[in-house]
């Protein structure tokens, strides 16, 4: 897990960042918190291919300045918020645990390929931005290992079963539609599952102070904004999620317009960059 930004920030925030308490490894394998309701929902949900792959779309807007999400794969670089290198489609840390998992995960799937001989490195440094073992040798074979497709279906799962699915079985339990899917996945990929205060479970805990879910009784669209404003409450107190555009410019203006399937055409900003996706 990391808190990835975009690309121009990173490199204006890279000198000026603090290195952060390191609290998510231990949660990396923690699911989201679920609640034993079963609840119908209309529409078509966040893990229909379609919607998944605008929901990349829309993440990748605010990570990479990029819709082309699949162009991701080779993507690392250290963006100077103490958590070691950020990489790949959704920000996996090598100081947070997910990169370890991701490349113990590669290489269960493809023994001795090029970046299981890091392993012990990857070990050494979780918890920590160190490199040693890693620099830039790691970053090149990094990339060579994002044309193998293999490499890339390991992403792939390790979102789904980390980040994306035990986002959406939540919201599904939440009774919430889409947009209601994707705001606790784009909040679970910058902040991290568990239940501590400035991670995915604590942001759901503040709404819930505030709001009934959908499952609950509530009102969708005041629970939903209850969780967006508790998400931008928690961004705020990290100089690099200060910007709160993702929500105030992205999920916000889909809620407002009272868009809970996420259906196109969409058009939002991300930290005054324009998107659309018209299908």
């Amino acid at each position: 897990m990391r808190p990835q930004h975009h690309r121009a920030l990173r490199i204006a925030l890279a000198a000026a960042l603090v290195a952060a308490p390191l609290t998510v490894a231990a949660g990396a394998a923690t699911a989201a918190p679920m609640s034993a309701t079963s609840v119908q929902l209309k529409g078509v949900g966040l893990d229909d291919p379609h919607k998944k792959d605008i929901a990349m779309q829309l993440v990748s807007s605010a990570e990479n300045s990029s819709l082309d999400w699949k162009a991701q794969y080779k993507y690392i670089e250290d963006i100077g918020d103490g958590r070691g290198y950020t990489a790949g489609i959704i920000g996996f840390c090598s100081g947070t645990g997910d990169m370890l998992d991701l490349v113990q995960h590669y290489t269960d799937l493809k023994p001795g390929n090029v970046l299981a001989k890091y392993l012990p490195a990857l070990k050494k440094v979780n918890g920590s931005a160190s490199h040693t073992g890693l620099g830039t040798p790691f970053v090149n074979d990094w990339a060579a290992a994002a044309k193998d497709t293999v490499f890339q279906q390991a992403q792939n799962d390790e979102r789904d079963r980390v980040y994306f699915n035990p986002a959406v079985n939540q919201a599904k339990s939440d009774g919430l539609r889409a947009l209601g899917q994707f705001a606790y996945y784009d909040a679970i990929v910058m902040h991290g599952p568990g239940n501590s205060s400035d991670s995915f479970g604590g942001i759901r805990a503040a709404a819930l102070k505030k709001a009934k879910t959908p499952a609950q009784g509530g009102d969708e669209a005041i629970y939903l904004k209850a969780f967006l404003d508790a998400r931008k409450v928690v961004m705020k107190k990290e100089q690099a999620h200060s910007d709160t555009s993702r929500v105030d410019t992205e999920q916000s203006v889909f809620l407002n317009a009272k868009n809970f399937d996420l259906n196109p055409p969409l058009k939002w900003k991300v930290y005054g960059d324009s998107y659309a996706i018209n299908s």
